[in-house]
């Protein structure tokens, strides 16, 4: 909603936008789905069940406009629904892009599933990528570096600071009355149980230990939970559940520092987030948004996903320090433009000129 609100704010005097979201709902997320007071947009399917293939590609294609002199940016290019429409609309006259965040390192690669990869880019003008890895991904594919443009992944800098209802670190909330904060679904890749190892040996050497609020749910929630009670820090730990966007904008307004140590994150949207509220970042090597957005020991820390004792080290270092946690918020308030959804609009308009 905020990239799409953007391209209409700024773009709307070129072209005619409009928004189309596939369902309301979310098989992996409890989003909740809002009406658009700017730009139009259309829901193909009320439920998120989904009918058969060809029935998906003709109801999509019943939302769309007249394909010729329409430029169309489409997510999800490894469905097989959106690659009949894509191919459909290409051959059409309609100039098309995909958005994807991929890299090479999310996961162990397999030669012809990477070719069968690059075949359905063929319908794809161009790609709206994120990040130096996920921009040499799509290099490998096939794109040519000339229709690779950026940046995907952004959000409103904005709307985070006016949902957030306190100014960003280092001024709100007073250093020693922050927590340390993690949002993520409570799932393996998102390595929670090691964040948990980190936090109690944090708490082992810190005089005056932190809480951690775990903001998310997910299938590992009890797993989680007993790991806590087993290392003796249940009490520390806040399990927040989902929490939708405000509430997330709230929670990193009182926050010392962001936490996500994934060992898969194609990006991680959070981090913008995070960083819109001044916040340092420690994060793993694994993210794809340490690219462009953190720089480790100046406004947060990259660690490995298999390394609780740099996370717990880094912790106590931001915990235990006001003078290195102000210098860290003041970088991170310097580069927080870096994710803003002005970036997503360059894009944008790189692949439609």
């Amino acid at each position: 909603m905020d990239r799409v609100d953007a391209v209409h704010r700024h773009l709307s005097d070129r072209f005619e936008i409009i928004g189309i979201e596939l369902t309301p709902k979310s098989s992996t997320y409890a989003w909740e789905s809002r009406p658009s007071k700017t730009f139009e947009k259309r829901t193909v399917f009320a439920d998120r069940e989904l009918p058969s293939l060809l029935m998906r590609v003709r109801k999509m294609l019943a939302h769309m406009p007249p394909p010729r002199q329409t430029c169309f940016f489409l997510c999800h290019y490894q469905d097989p629904a959106i690659f009949l429409l894509a191919a459909i609309l290409r051959v059409r006259g309609g100039r098309v892009s995909t958005m994807n965040n991929s890299k090479f390192d999310d996961k162990p690669r397999s030669v012809w599933k990477e070719v069968g990869k690059s075949l359905f880019l063929l319908p794809y003008h161009g790609v709206l990528s994120t990040g130096t890895r996920s921009n040499d991904y799509w290099r490998f594919l096939g794109l040519k570096a000339e229709n690779i443009a950026a940046e995907y992944n952004t959000v409103s800098i904005e709307r985070i600071r006016r949902q957030a209802r306190v100014p960003p670190a280092p001024n709100g909330p007073a250093f020693e009355d922050r927590h340390f904060t993690a949002i993520a679904r409570l799932v393996p890749k998102k390595n929670l149980s090691m964040l948990l190892s980190a936090y109690a040996l944090y708490r082992q050497d810190s005089t005056n230990p932190r809480p951690l609020h775990l903001c998310g749910s997910g299938p590992d929630e009890a797993a989680l939970r007993q790991q806590a009670a087993d290392l003796g820090i249940a009490e520390q730990i806040v399990f927040r559940g989902w929490l939708q966007d405000a509430a997330i904008s709230q929670t990193l307004g009182q926050t010392l520092a962001l936490l996500l140590p994934s060992v898969e994150e194609q990006f991680g949207n959070v981090v913008i987030e995070a960083q819109a509220m001044g916040l340092p970042v420690i994060l793993s090597v694994n993210c794809g948004a340490r690219d462009l957005l953190v720089r480790s020991g100046v406004n947060g820390f990259v660690i490995e996903p298999d390394n609780p004792q740099g996370m717990a080290y880094f912790m106590g270092l931001l915990s235990d320090n006001e003078d290195l946690w102000q210098r860290m918020c003041r970088a991170t308030n310097a580069s927080a433009s870096l994710g803003d959804v002005q970036r997503f609009v360059d894009g944008v308009e790189a692949l439609t000129s």
